[in-house]
C-alpha cells in the first residue's frame, strides 16, 4: 500500500510539472478544442479544425499544411495543442482479434493528449468514427505502416 502510494503521489507530482510546460499557445489550442468537440466546425473538414484553432490564436504559420515548427515525436517533446499532418498514410493494428485498416491521403489533426512516446489521443473531424464533427480518437505511430506524418508546435504570431 505504501508503495502505491509513493507512485500515485511521484505520478501526480510528474503530471503537474508536465503541465507547467506546456506552451501558452498549445493552452489555448486545446481550450479551443474543448470548445468545439461534437460540433462541426465550419465546414467540417479535418483542416477547418486547425485553420480556426491557428487563426483565432493568432499562430504563425503558412495557411496550407506547415502548422508551425516541425516536431521529431520521437525525440521532442509532444504536447497536446501540437498539430500533426498525415499524408498518403496507411494504419494497420489489430484488436479483438480484427486487423483495423485506416488510410489518409491527407489529413490533419490536433493533439489533444500525449499517451505515451508516439501515442496520443487526437482531435479531429471528417473521418469514419466521428463524421464532420470533433472527435477523439487513439493515434499509436508505431502503427503506421505506410506514408508520412509531420507533428507541428504552434508558432504565436
Amino acid at each position: 500500500m505504501k508503495r502505491v502510494v509513493i507512485l500515485l503521489f511521484f505520478f501526480v507530482v510528474l503530471t503537474s510539472i508536465t503541465q507547467n510546460k506546456i506552451p501558452e499557445l498549445n493552452r489555448k489550442i486545446t481550450d479551443y478544442v474543448n470548445s468545439v468537440i461534437g460540433k462541426q466546425v465550419d465546414r467540417g473538414e479535418c483542416w477547418d479544425l486547425a485553420y480556426q484553432a491557428l487563426t483565432r490564436n493568432n499562430a504563425k504559420w503558412d495557411k496550407e499544411f506547415k502548422y508551425g515548427k516541425l516536431l521529431n515525436p520521437w525525440k521532442d517533446n509532444v504536447f497536446p495543442g501540437d498539430l500533426i499532418h498525415f499524408k498518403n498514410v496507411r494504419i494497420s493494428y489489430q484488436k479483438d482479434q480484427m486487423v483495423y485498416i485506416e488510410t489518409m491521403k491527407q489529413h490533419t489533426a490536433i493533439i489533444y493528449r500525449v499517451l505515451g512516446t508516439g501515442i496520443y489521443e487526437i482531435a479531429h473531424q471528417n473521418n469514419k468514427f466521428s463524421g464532420r464533427k470533433v472527435g477523439l480518437s487513439k493515434l499509436d505511430l508505431d502503427t503506421i505502416v505506410k506514408g508520412k506524418v509531420f507533428l507541428y508546435r504552434p508558432v504565436p504570431g
